[in-house]
């Protein structure tokens, strides 16, 4: 059963009380799990028990998103936020160094965890932060139609589209590459996920600035793209690569923005070599 745990970050106006849900499971080397923007834990649940095999995994819930609540004011969503937030997180937990994996904005953070050397190994499946101007307005511009659309759309009517692989289709496509094999509960979970995210707006409004251009140096650092990424194009991955040349770059084939539903077994392989290389 998820959790949550809470725990004193700084602020500029003293110490707030940040809580954090996750979910873990599982034995081993600790692996921390972070998703996108507007999305929750359970996006990784069908790489979970694979990853917990061999991995102490820690899938979390943003602050903002999922069953975590928002960050207190007058914390903010930049990176030089979140980033600490997750480090005082692990430590609460006891976890030093985790393995971190993370897709979109959470393999954005997860890199800024690398370069802060925080962590042992990184593995990024297309993280933000690579892209031109016009690729990250039109990236901007996609996610907030589909959080408009969730907003817009009466549950009753979200509950009905997930019962059909076409229904889903039209609730996912834009970050699912198959979304048929969404199962309809995780489809109706998603798009809730997205329409009650408390931190969606200032986490775009943090994004606009940001680009990634430092190197990871002294951490393993895996990129990993979806062949059919439809938000953030699989060319932003060779980017990514010059950006940090030390990185190994995988193609994931036929997989969209978030591949773990896509080809579970690829990209539980790919995390898990990611991580065997520290």
């Amino acid at each position: 059963m998820p959790a949550q745990i809470s725990f004193a970050v700084e602020s500029t106006d003293g110490p707030r009380t940040v809580t954090v849900a996750y979910e873990r499971r599982g034995r081993g080397e600790p692996l921390l799990l972070l998703h996108g923007i507007g999305h929750l834990w359970q996006a990784w649940e069908p790489v979970l028990d694979v990853l917990a095999t061999e991995r102490d995994v820690i899938a979390v819930d943003l602050p903002g998103f999922g069953a975590s609540p928002s960050l207190p004011a007058p914390l903010a969503y930049d990176l030089s936020t979140v980033v600490p937030v997750l480090n005082a997180f692990c430590v609460e937990l006891g976890v030093e160094r985790p393995h971190v994996a993370g897709n979109s904005l959470g393999g954005l953070l997860a890199l800024e965890l690398g370069r802060a050397k925080q962590v042992r190994s990184v593995t990024a499946l297309s993280p933000a932060g690579f892209w031109t101007e016009s690729e990250r307005r039109y990236a901007f511009t996609t996610l907030r139609a589909m959080r408009g659309a969730a907003l817009a759309l009466p549950v009753p009517v979200i509950e009905r589209l997930s019962r059909s692989a076409a229904g889903r289709t039209v609730l996912t496509s834009t970050i699912y590459a198959r979304p048929g094999r969404l199962s309809p509960e995780s489809a109706v979970a998603e798009t809730m996920s997205l329409r009650a995210a408390t931190g969606f707006h200032q986490t775009l409004a943090a994004g606009r600035s940001v680009l990634f251009t430092n190197d990871v140096p002294a951490v393993p650092v895996t990129i990993a793209w979806g062949s059919r990424d439809r938000l953030l194009l699989r060319r932003q991955g060779v980017r990514a690569k010059h950006a940090i040349p030390g990185a190994r770059l995988v193609r994931l084939p036929g997989c969209g923005h978030v591949p773990m539903n896509d080809d579970p077994a690829l990209v539980a392989r790919v995390i898990l070599d990611g991580s065997a290389a520290a």
